[in-house]
């Protein structure tokens, strides 16, 4: 059954199974888990906690310094999307980084450009692909296959556009429709997306903050507690309602957004795309780093590293720059090494200690 989380019920349903609150994982042992190739990341949780008032201050202050970028950005990539859809259209987010992104896409879509819209978040896992039995709920309640768009936050390496498209593909084949496999993001690192508004590595507020922006869904969840009928699973965090900010983020950059738009191109990935292959092959022979899922780029990817993962070393451009003041907290408060490098592509990058560094 689908739910809006904490979001508006004209937001956003979320096509996932609730999970109870139960068998978390300690960061630690998920770590050595995912590496020894024990358990997939999918099938585990640690528990998330509140952020800091400290750690929500910088939330706010990010709000301040980049919400109406990202309210300009979220108009731009919906005029982008609009310009290569006719008739209704229906956003498919990837939960849960994508989620806002949806919210606010499809808010603007009808509100400023006059579009039907619809918008459903839905999971899709690094190796295992999205979730077939959503897509299936979706063509189901009546939505043409043309009319599905593919939205997230931001790329890293592209490991997300690629599983989409392979994933795509085998859906196509199996059910005989031909969704488009293109991922409309905000924000393309990679060089990986279809579409984007930008590539640029800056901090897109959302990114910064885990449950409590995102409609209270956790992370998605693919284990033996998931049927072959059922969607991809979360658990939804009901006792962090007081400290929720998921429908007020989408409100203020709803009124940030500008009220028209310029005809507009999208981003240009090719440069972005050359960025990202040099500079994982380089940080892999800098750093001795063997698995390059230990690489995490930009600071949306830095950010989950800090709060989700074990950091090995936390890489920042500028220090001082106003968009990385949260990457500092988390590295004070977690006891992570801090490295500048004036010539990094990105504002920052988050290496994940290896297992047998441990």
């Amino acid at each position: 059954m689908s739910f809006a989380g904490s979001y508006l019920d004209s937001d956003v349903r979320f096509l996932l199974k609730r999970l109870p609150l139960a068998d978390f994982v300690d960061v630690n042992q998920k770590e050595a888990l995912i590496q020894s190739g024990r358990r997939h990341y999918s099938e585990m949780l640690s528990p998330e906690r509140l952020p800091s008032a400290r750690y929500l201050a910088l939330f706010d202050a990010a709000c301040r310094l980049n919400g109406e970028r990202m309210a300009r950005d979220c108009l731009r990539l919906a005029a982008l999307i609009a310009a290569r859809r006719s008739g209704a259209i229906t956003l498919v987010s990837l939960a849960r980084g994508g989620t806002p992104v949806g919210v606010v896409l499809k808010r603007l879509l009808e509100r400023v450009l006059g579009r039907e819209a619809t918008h459903y978040s839905v999971s899709i896992v690094r190796d295992r692909g999205i979730d077939a039995n959503a897509l299936r709920h979706i063509l189901a309640q009546g939505h043409a296959p043309e009319s599905l768009v593919f939205v997230d936050g931001w790329t890293g390496k592209g490991v997300i556009a690629r599983e989409l498209a392979a994933s795509i593909a085998r859906f196509n084949a199996e059910n005989g429709v031909a969704l488009d496999p293109g991922l409309h993001v905000l924000s393309d690192l990679a060089g990986a997306a279809a579409v984007a508004a930008s590539c640029e590595d800056y901090l897109i507020p959302s990114s910064i903050l885990n449950a409590t922006v995102s409609g209270l869904v956790s992370r998605s969840v693919l284990n033996e507690d998931i049927g072959p009928d059922d969607f991809h699973g979360c658990v939804l965090y009901d006792a962090f309602t007081d400290e929720d900010r998921s429908r007020g983020f989408v409100d203020l950059l709803d009124s940030l957004a500008p009220a028209h738009i310029e005809p507009a191109e999208p981003a240009d990935t090719r440069a972005a795309a050359a960025r990202s292959a040099a500079y994982i092959a380089a940080a892999r022979r800098r750093y001795a780093i063997a698995d390059v899922n230990l690489i995490k780029p930009g600071i949306g990817e830095a950010t989950r590293v800090l709060l989700r993962r074990v950091p090995r070393l936390l890489l920042l451009r500028d220090p001082q720059d106003p968009g990385v003041a949260h990457l500092r907290l988390l590295a004070e408060e977690k006891g992570v090494a801090v490295e500048i490098d004036p010539a990094l592509p990105y504002q920052a990058v988050s290496l994940i200690r290896s297992a047998s560094d441990a």
